[in-house]
């Protein structure tokens, strides 16, 4: 099935995707909402040219998705990020930069970024990674994706192994749900941030992919989070073990396997 059919059935034709722009240069901004506009499921309802003016237009506009330049004045993107996620948990952000820069891409996730889009690039993988975030998909690269995930695993077990003097261990993120994962949820959420699509989950659990989507779709609400990246990133934080057991390929280190097994 075509993607733009994908995205058809996701929001109806009675709804179109609200989108925000945001970068410092007018040109970016034109070439960004041209490329938007082929496909008339989505709709640029505004833009702004700087983090703050970001924020006070997701506060006014209510978007569904927030395209995120990086390097700006006035506020950079990923501060800008970190308080629109902060504010509005289930707003979409789409971080646009230069270059695919590791560091960049790890410190944009943990702000609350789905994944990122560069400049320059193709219009129609512009709009597949819009269309992904949408649709609840990542527009990460796997691989890419899991080395982000192994990073911030490896940030979050220092902090349970050692944590600085005068600061305490934050607690598993499953203790502030005020609406638990089922066990079966659990399992989706551990496929989920092993990399796995919704039709490998469908596949390794013997469900139909409209059930996974449905388990999706309820894990989201419940951690309130906009998009299955973020909802890695809690199971990172809340010490899921990868699925499988023992032998299967565990993307997190051994201090938060062992903390998930004791909790």
């Amino acid at each position: 099935m075509a993607k733009r059919d994908r995205m058809s059935q996701t929001h109806s034709e009675a709804t179109r995707a609200r989108l925000l722009v945001v970068d410092d240069h007018a040109f970016m901004r034109i070439a960004l909402k041209a490329i938007l506009a082929r496909d008339s499921v989505l709709e640029v309802v505004g833009e702004a040219q700087d983090g703050q003016e970001a924020i006070e237009r997701c506060r006014g506009l209510r978007p569904d998705l927030v395209l995120m330049d990086v390097s700006m004045p006035e506020m950079d993107g990923l501060e800008a990020t970190r308080r629109i996620k902060a504010e509005f948990p289930l707003m979409g952000v789409l971080i646009v930069t230069v270059q695919a820069d590791h560091k960049l891409l790890l410190e944009a996730v943990k702000a609350g970024a789905a994944g990122y889009v560069l400049k320059g690039e193709h219009p129609d993988h512009v709009l597949d990674a819009v269309r992904a975030v949408l649709d609840r998909e990542t527009p990460l690269d796997q691989g890419l994706a899991m080395r982000l995930l192994r990073c911030l695993a490896v940030e979050v077990a220092a902090r349970v192994a050692r944590p600085q003097a005068g600061l305490t261990t934050p607690e598993p993120a499953s203790a502030f749900l005020s609406n638990p994962l089922t066990p079966r949820e659990t399992e989706v959420l551990s496929y989920l941030a092993s990399g796995k699509t919704n039709r490998q989950i469908a596949k390794e659990l013997h469900l139909s992919l409209s059930t996974v989507k449905r388990h999706l779709e309820h894990i989201l609400a419940k951690l309130k989070v906009s998009d299955r990246t973020q909802a890695a990133v809690k199971a990172v934080e809340m010490g899921l073990p990868a699925p499988g057991g023992e032998g299967s390929r565990n993307p997190w280190p051994p201090v938060l396997r062992e903390r998930s097994r004791s909790s």
